[in-house]
């Protein structure tokens, strides 16, 4: 099967969803952050507001939200907003566990005062507790103006100086037009936070997609760079999109027994999965989740021209499962402690002046010495560690760090405070830290906060190498090694000619790396990341 074609452990760009593919853009993390504001301290029990197009994940962060929630908060989530008003409170009753019998869900009319009356006694009981209760309303622009009307309402419910209940508003663009309805004023002046998720932009569809194949077990993104720009084209950046034409196109390329998947089998795979009306651009945002239905109709059909007899689902799933656990390192049982953004503030603050510690860590990772005098010439960062072993000191995204699968050093700060972090893992929403010898999770949205890019990393190359890298030197026949067979012709010569300098801008763009056609300490460290020695990041952290 198709899997096996590329090296890939589970399809990477399935439409359902699954925490673990979880990728936050910039936008994400922004908007998952107002959430969170919303629930945790801000919003003070007005509206929270969040919208998007279609597919561009708010159901995904509102997944997120549910599961990084506070301890002292309790929820009701309404995913049919198609409800009058009645309805709608009997279901926030019944998602907060309050009786409600003698409603209209129990064949009997049901009493707008009897159940305002129940939640308002809840929400006090509540509040005498140290509880936070939240209301979020998926597809709220599917609720009925006297539904909206009745939510506003229940803002109401407040002590003398604190409203009870925090409402958190998700749905589609057209909210926004249905809430600006003057009838509607009311409720559009307790907004206290609106925000607006925009599909990926072509950098960021770039990184989704090595970052969903990177967690399928893929080690080398197949998409050429003129075919993640058609992707992008056709998907305008929306994820569900982005996912359906991806998964195609690894279709068709192990069909036509490709290693290498170009724009023009990309534009195939757009017009065999979306809309003949639309092509190539922008118009393709809209299209309802139906398209994934056609999408693995596809894929079943492939799959069986290929394989007359193939096995059953649950056989697939048997196997890879079996496989997955097969190669899969050996765990603890005892996750790390998860800090949220004050306990981390307070780790740097406790943290040893220059952090020896994440040093001699790193050190000890790569196999090198790591006495007092190693651990402070590493700290240093001279570009040659060793003879064999170099150091990097730059600044990138999360994403592209845990691209390169290598441990690495977090410079984080708060204010007079400085530490070294190392960096041992990473999903798409925490990373695994350990900072004075003590290893924890935290938010990638915490850590961001005290986090500017700034990281240092070892890497190992060829002996003796020095920079600018010279023709038939030892340093640039190492580089055309690692570009052999999949950027190079395995007779290219060992120089800095067109040829290398095309191979270099291939490699960097698949990389997510600065495409400049340089051989520079980054380029050297993500070619010495494809040798099959040295640490390894945590891929899941469950």
């Amino acid at each position: 099967m198709y899997l096996e074609h590329y090296g890939l452990k589970e399809p990477p760009f399935s439409i359902t969803p699954d925490p673990r593919f979880v990728f936050l853009s910039e936008r994400h993390r922004d908007a998952l952050a107002h959430l969170l504001f919303g629930i945790g301290q801000g919003g003070g029990g007005g509206f929270v507001q969040l919208t998007g197009e279609v597919g561009t994940g708010k159901t995904t962060l509102s997944r997120l939200l549910l599961e990084q929630t506070p301890e002292n908060t309790r929820v009701a989530l309404v995913l049919n907003p198609r409800l009058s008003p009645v309805e709608l409170l009997e279901t926030i009753c019944e998602e907060l566990h309050l009786p409600i019998e003698g409603s209209a869900l129990s064949g009997s009319s049901g009493s707008v005062k009897a159940l305002t009356d129940a939640l308002n006694a809840y929400l006090l009981d509540a509040y005498a507790q140290g509880l936070r209760v939240v209301l979020i309303v998926d597809e709220a622009q599917n609720l009925s103006v006297e539904a909206l009307e009745q939510v506003r309402l229940l803002t109401n419910l407040e002590t003398d100086t604190q409203k009870l209940l925090q409402i958190i508003l998700l749905g589609q663009p057209e909210l926004r037009d249905i809430l600006a309805r003057p009838e509607l004023r009311q409720l559009a002046q307790r907004i206290t936070a609106r925000y607006h998720l925009t599909p990926l932009d072509a950098d960021e569809t770039a990184a989704y997609l090595r970052h969903r194949y990177r967690v399928a077990g893929g080690l080398h993104l197949p998409f050429e760079a003129g075919a993640i720009k058609r992707i992008h084209a056709h998907s305008a950046g929306v994820p569900r999109l982005i996912n359906v034409i991806a998964e195609r196109a690894l279709l068709g390329g192990y069909a036509h027994d490709d290693t290498r998947i170009d724009a023009r089998s990309v534009d195939r795979a757009a017009k065999e999965t979306l809309a003949p009306r639309a092509t190539g651009a922008a118009k393709h945002w809209w299209l309802p989740l139906g398209v994934g239905a056609g999408a693995l109709a596809l894929i079943a059909g492939v799959y069986a021209w290929r394989a007359p007899s193939p096995p059953s689902a649950a056989a697939i799933a048997r196997t890879a499962s079996t496989v997955a656990a097969a190669k899969a390192p050996a765990r603890s049982t005892i996750q790390p402690q998860v800090l949220d953004a004050d306990a981390l503030a307070e780790r740097i603050a406790a943290a040893a002046p220059a952090s020896p510690l994440a040093w001699k860590h790193l050190l000890e990772l790569w196999r090198l010495p790591s006495d007092d005098l190693s651990i402070g010439i590493a700290a240093s960062c001279p570009f040659a560690v060793s003879t064999e072993a170099y150091c990097l000191r730059a600044r990138g995204a999360l994403d592209r760090l845990v691209a390169q699968d290598r441990p690495v050093l977090l410079h984080l700060a708060d204010g007079s405070h400085e530490a070294w972090a190392v960096l041992l893992g990473a999903d798409g929403r925490r990373a695994r830290l350990s900072l004075d010898g003590r290893t924890f999770d935290v938010d990638r949205i915490a850590l961001a906060r005290y986090w500017n890019g700034d990281y240092a990393a070892l890497w190992r190359g060829p002996g003796n190498l020095t920079l600018p890298l010279a023709d038939n030197t030892p340093g640039l026949i190492w580089v055309r090694d690692r570009l052999t067979t999949q950027y190079l012709p395995v007779d290219a010569v060992a120089m800095l000619d067109a040829d290398m300098h095309a191979a270099v801008l291939r490699f960097q763009g698949d990389r997510g790396l600065g495409s400049d056609g340089v051989i520079g300490p980054e380029t050297l460290m993500a070619l010495a990341a494809r040798d099959d020695t040295g640490p390894r990041l945590l891929k899941g952290l469950e």
